[in-house]
């Protein structure tokens, strides 16, 4: 694939699904989906560790969104 870094640039496109055809697809929002994004992109655009790291930050925030609870509000990762 060509490294089109505005549509399908090549850390999104670096397999047959890309990320946003599973989060439209499964219907997720903002903070599922960027999680989904995260997982699958870890190792390519920056360090594993950081894309995990993200990842679980959007994952506390939905816990957040979802139960009111600040505990998961702005923990640091």
């Amino acid at each position: 694939m060509s490294n089109d870094k505005i549509n399908h640039p090549s850390h999104y496109s670096d397999s047959k699904i890309e990320s946003i055809d599973v989060i439209e697809d499964w219907g997720l929002g903002f903070h599922d989906g960027n999680v989904i994004k995260y997982i699958k992109r870890q190792g390519k655009k920056e360090d594993r560790v950081i894309a995990i790291k993200k990842a679980t930050w959007y994952l506390l925030r939905l816990l957040y969104v979802l139960t009111g609870d600040s505990k998961y509000k702005n923990i640091k990762i």
